[in-house]
């Protein structure tokens, strides 16, 4: 699958280390060289897609709001 439409700093490479499943809703954490990002993702997503620690993906990240504090 090529991601092509979404700018390359959006897209984080990386396998999922680990997969809190719940109810309705999943969290999934996915290592990547420049650190974890963490989803949260539907649980019937998880199961559709076939997502399990180990699997290799690609976080693409959408922020409408990036707040910043001076340190």
């Amino acid at each position: 699958m090529s991601i092509k439409a979404v700018n390359v700093r959006n897209q984080f490479r990386g396998r999922i280390a680990r997969i809190v499943r719940g109810d309705v809703l999943s969290e999934i954490d996915v290592q990547t060289p420049s650190g974890t990002v963490t989803s949260v993702v539907t649980t019937r997503s998880v199961d559709e897609l076939g997502l399990a620690p180990g699997s290799e993906v690609v976080a693409l990240v959408k922020a409408t709001d990036v707040s910043l504090a001076k340190l």
